[in-house]
């Protein structure tokens, strides 16, 4: 069997059919039908209005997402500025909005496939395989939360191309036996204090960078990369802290929110938000959109991977006259989570596989380490959030969009797997790729906004 003589005509049908999602998404969604669209967009008018003479962050009245770092919101707010400067109009605000909301979309659209460009490097580096990575495309490609979640004017499409920046240096310092110049640092430094800068969700990638050091043998690299990190995160820290401290100063806290924080307990969520509830699991697969399985974390992260649970983008809960397929978009969700088990339990299973890495004794691949810790590092930060901050009426802080980076490492993982099993085992790799490109063609449609 070979497979190597279709690997290039599926790499370009899969890149094609990316770039189509994209292309129809950006001429057809509007941002401000995204989560909590009208806070971002303000965010971004607050900054625009004192740019680019000065740089004012907005105040909690000014905006309902004051807390978030504001690298999401610099490029819309510098094509406002221009946008204002540029249109005659009686309200300039208004009728800027639209125009670097599709601009800011067509830019994030960049990252997402500048981050793709860097997987393909990153892969052909760690396996030795050809640049056209099919496994890359298929497995990244897979994830519907990836067209909604760079869709919107949010930070977790730059939290992802600065993984990919991180991951790629990464590499690039363990193949280099942890031999690295000033100017490594300074790079790696930058990234660092990017990904704080993008949202919180990112300061979960951390605490890995710096566990590695037990898992290095050598007391000679463990020095190295001792020197590495602590000059790396000092520029990180420079770049980015200025943000943390302005919110302690103006809210006492250096991780404020738009809610009032909660004595950590397990009991301040609900035995269902643990355990879905039978009836609840059954509704995954036949109706997993709101208000089903309202404030359970499983059935709702799932069904919002895959498909659009909360109804900003496939299910058009606020144009349900309007969308496209309204009357049966509940049913089709339905069975693109059926289709998707398959996958998710791959996905499951190589994280199950990367567990060994996670032993002192067996952790020689740094690289792999690095991305098993940050995932469960990603997702503990997660439950501790969503304990602390419950929404027990509706869940609504349980979404995919907030935990993309996590998702995205376990593809990592995912994609490593295939490229071990392509070399072992031809037929069960040609299976499960087969199955992937099934899974891929059936979920197209919940790629696209149906608005």
């Amino acid at each position: 069997m070979n497979i190597d003589t279709l690997e290039k005509p599926i790499f370009y049908l899969i890149i094609f059919s990316l770039i189509f999602v994209f292309a129809f998404n950006i001429a057809t969604y509007d941002p401000l039908l995204g989560y909590d669209a009208e806070a971002h967009h303000s965010y971004v008018d607050y900054l625009s209005m004192y740019l680019p003479r000065d740089f004012q962050l907005p105040t909690e009245d000014a905006s309902r997402e004051f807390f978030n770092p504001p690298m999401g919101y610099l490029f819309p707010s510098f094509v406002q500025v221009i946008c204002r400067n540029v249109v005659d109009s009686l309200d300039l605000v208004e009728t800027c909005r639209p125009i670097y909301a599709k601009i800011s979309q067509i830019f994030q659209s960049i990252l997402f496939f500048s981050s793709i460009f860097i997987y393909l490097k990153i892969f052909k580096k760690l396996t030795n395989s050809s640049f056209l990575n099919i496994n890359v495309l298929i497995v990244i490609g897979i994830l519907s939360v990836n067209y909604r979640t760079f869709s919107m004017i949010r930070g977790e499409p730059y939290i992802i191309f600065f993984l990919a920046c991180l991951l790629y240096r990464l590499l690039l310092l363990f193949e280099n036996k942890f031999n690295f110049k000033l100017h490594d640092q300074v790079i790696f430094g930058l990234i660092i204090g990017s990904l704080a800068l993008s949202r919180q969700w990112a300061i979960l990638l951390f605490p890995a960078i710096f566990l590695l050091l037990i898992y290095i043998d050598s007391n000679t690299e463990r020095l190295k990369y001792f020197k590495f990190i602590i000059g790396s995160f000092v520029v990180g820290f420079v770049t980015s802290f200025w943000f943390y401290l302005s919110l302690f100063l103006r809210y006492g806290t250096f991780t404020a929110f738009n809610m009032e924080p909660t004595t950590f307990s397990f009991s301040n969520q609900p035995r269902s938000f643990y355990f879905p509830n039978i009836s609840s699991l059954e509704m995954m697969f036949s109706k997993p959109i709101r208000p089903n399985f309202s404030n359970e974390v499983l059935p709702i992260l799932y069904s919002d991977l895959w498909g659009d649970y909360w109804g900003y983008f496939v299910f058009t809960r606020n144009a349900l006259t309007s969308g496209r397929n309204q009357l049966i978009i509940g049913d089709y969700l339905a069975r693109v989570n059926i289709v998707s088990i398959i996958v998710t339990m791959f996905f499951i299973f190589v994280i199950g596989k990367s567990l060994k890495y996670l032993n002192i004794k067996n952790g020689s691949n740094l690289f792999i380490t690095y991305v098993s810790l940050s995932i469960f590092i990603s997702f503990s930060g997660y439950l501790w959030f969503l304990i602390k901050y419950p929404a027990l009426d509706s869940g609504d802080t349980i979404k995919a969009t907030y935990m993309i980076q996590a998702f995205h490492l376990i593809g990592v993982l995912a994609i490593l797997y295939l490229e071990k099993l392509k070399q072992k085992n031809l037929k069960s790799y040609v299976l499960i790729l087969g199955i992937f490109l099934a899974t891929f063609i059936h979920n197209y449609s919940a790629m696209l906004n149906h608005y």
